[in-house]
């Protein structure tokens, strides 16, 4: 074992490094973004039991699960947009798995949602991160903590009026600086998707979508306990199931965080 895995392993064991979950949990209340009604919209989830220590298998528990691959905490890959349907090794069953790790940087705006649940993430928030906590780097996931995973139910959490869903999220320039400029592997929003809840009336619409996966980047959506991250210094682990032709999936969001 090299000595920065030893280390780690033992780190670990110690508490040092904790291992914080980012996942919202996964069942048939579990709130899943609506479209409009000329859309095919994406169906909750289903739990069917098979068996329970019964007559149908009486030592063993399973059951059967029906959702949308853009269920809960979940995965987007470059192919689930129209601007990434073309790249190479785009889906949840090609992408290289060294494209789900990588450090976490964690940018809080959650004093500014409070006061604007429309709030976008600009270029000029961003160089002010970066003032205090240096360069966005290489590799990187970019979180978006907004608190917004602390809504309770659906009504809240979507927070539709007349007008559509309102929900923070990051303006096209700074997707574009952390696409283009910053190179990162993907970004992450504790909204139910990665473009603010009025993005479809943005020009062009839903830039987030389009920029990142258009760039072959990735996107993690619904995901919880950003607070429990340093703006710097954790690393993101988040790997997808390995679905044929995915275009996402749900998945398991762990960090690695110095106490």
């Amino acid at each position: 074992m090299s000595d920065v895995l030893q280390r780690l392993v033992e780190e670990l064991s110690t508490g040092s490094v904790r291992v914080v979950d980012l996942t919202i949990p996964l069942g048939p209340d579990t709130v899943v973004i609506d479209l409009p009604s000329i859309f095919s919209p994406s169906k909750g989830v289903t739990i069917e039991r098979i068996s329970c220590y019964d007559d149908a298998g009486p030592a063993w528990y399973w059951n059967n699960i029906s959702l949308g691959e853009h269920t809960g905490t979940h995965f987007d890959a470059p192919i689930h947009w129209i601007t990434g349907k073309d790249l190479p090794n785009g889906t949840t069953d090609t992408i290289p798995a060294s494209q789900f790790v990588g450090p976490a940087c964690v940018f809080n705006v959650e004093e500014e949602v409070a006061q604007d649940p429309d709030y976008l993430f600009t270029p000029q928030h961003l160089e002010q991160w970066e003032t205090q906590y240096g360069r966005v780097p290489s590799g990187a996931w970019a979180l978006l903590r907004t608190g917004w995973s602390r809504r309770d139910g659906k009504e809240s959490f979507i927070n539709e009026e007349e007008d559509g869903p309102h929900s923070p999220g990051f303006h096209q320039d700074t997707s574009l600086i952390l696409a283009m400029e910053r190179d990162v592997l993907g970004v992450g929003v504790e909204t139910v998707g990665t473009d603010a809840g009025q993005a479809g009336g943005f020009d062009p619409p839903f830039p987030n979508h389009s920029i990142m996966h258009g760039a072959g980047k990735l996107g993690l959506a619904s995901l919880c306990n950003l607070d429990q991250l340093p703006p710097t210094g954790a690393v993101l682990i988040a790997a997808p199931l390995k679905i044929v032709d995915g275009s996402g999936s749900p998945l398991r969001v762990i960090a690695l965080s110095p106490t």
